[in-house]
């Protein structure tokens, strides 16, 4: 009879992965039990323990315990430009349906504050309805039509991973009604990614 720990490294990573925005207080992610041939916890399983097909035993998922929101990115870059009046952690940890109440007018001063000739922008938003869009971090996701964060034309209906999404903020920001106002302020600098994106899933470019 052979009896086999599995150390499931791997999967822990993998589930952290799953729960990137929250936290569980006991940080107990994996039961590692001990496998023996065809028995797993006193049941007969009818895996042979030692052959290649033993290896789900002793992975256990365990999801008990508190857990608690630690971050909130709906849109990229939203609280580092907007959350740095001291209210940085405490929108980390609001839920959306609750963001624009908490957050609209803190938002909307602090838009003022860095463009105080701030009239509307290229999407034709005045400054309390661009930060009320704001302020409600999630991502939109138009279910049919073109995905892109903005284009020219569509606006907000999800974002491609080529989409440039600090210029569109630096650009709704501080480019004016028709985007030609500041432009040493409405955009980053960065053209495009130094690595080219994956062809495959989840195309995300690798390291460099």
């Amino acid at each position: 009879m052979k009896t086999l720990k599995y150390i499931t490294l791997f999967a822990a990573i993998s589930t952290s992965l799953l729960f990137v925005q929250c936290k569980d207080d006991d940080d107990n992610v994996i039961i590692q039990e001990t496998c023996t041939d065809g028995i797993m916890n006193g049941e007969e399983t009818g895996v042979d323990c030692g052959g290649p097909d033993c290896e789900p035993c002793g992975l256990v998922l365990d999801f008990s315990g508190t857990y608690v929101q630690e971050d909130q990115m709906g849109r990229p870059g939203i609280n580092t430009v907007f959350g740095t009046d001291g209210f940085k952690d405490a929108f980390n940890v609001t839920v959306p349906s609750q963001m624009q109440a908490a957050f609209q007018e803190k938002f909307e001063t602090k838009l003022l504050g860095l463009n105080p000739g701030y009239t509307s922008n290229a999407l034709g938003l005045d400054a309390p309805t661009f930060t009320t869009v704001l302020s409600n971090d999630v991502l939109w996701l138009a279910q049919s039509g073109i995905t892109t964060y903005f284009n020219g034309t569509e606006i907000l209906t999800g974002r491609a991973l080529s989409d440039d999404v600090i210029d569109v903020s630096l650009l709704l920001i501080f480019g004016g009604p028709m985007g030609d106002e500041n432009p040493g302020l409405t955009s980053d600098g960065v053209p495009t990614n130094d690595v080219a994106f994956s062809s495959s899933f989840p195309y995300l470019a690798g390291p460099f």
